[in-house]
C-alpha cells in the first residue's frame, strides 16, 4: 500500500473531514478504523488532484531567513515574499513553504 503524505489534513477541508469523522465515530455511525481509511484515501486524492489538475505558475521572491530538510521533507521560512502570478503580485510578511518529494516512496 502506497503512503501519501498527511499535510493537508491540517487544511480547512482536512480539519472539516476529520470533525465530520470524529462526529460520526461518536454517533456510533461508523468505526475508527473506517475513519482512518476515509484520511488515508483523502490524501492519496489530495495528492493526484494537486499533481493531474492544477497547472497554476508562481514566482517567489523574498528573503530566505531559515530552511531545513528532515525525512526528504524541505521547509522554507521567507521573509517579505511577492508572489508573481500570470497576472497578479501577492505579498505577505512571512510565508512557510513545506516541499515533500513528488514521487510515492513506492516510485523511488
Amino acid at each position: 500500500m502506497s503512503q501519501y503524505y498527511e499535510l493537508y489534513r491540517t487544511s480547512t477541508l482536512g480539519f472539516a473531514l476529520t470533525d465530520s469523522l470524529d462526529e460520526l465515530i461518536q454517533a456510533g455511525h461508523i468505526t475508527p478504523q473506517l475513519a482512518i481509511r476515509v484520511l488515508m484515501q483523502y490524501d492519496k486524492s489530495i495528492a493526484e488532484a494537486l499533481t493531474n489538475h492544477v497547472k497554476a505558475r508562481a514566482t517567489i521572491k523574498g528573503s530566505l531567513k531559515t530552511y531545513r530538510f528532515c525525512d526528504d521533507v524541505w521547509t522554507f521560512i521567507i521573509s517579505n515574499p511577492n508572489f508573481k502570478f500570470e497576472n497578479e503580485v501577492v505579498s505577505a510578511d512571512k510565508v512557510k513553504i513545506v516541499a515533500c518529494n513528488a514521487r510515492r516512496p513506492d516510485e523511488a
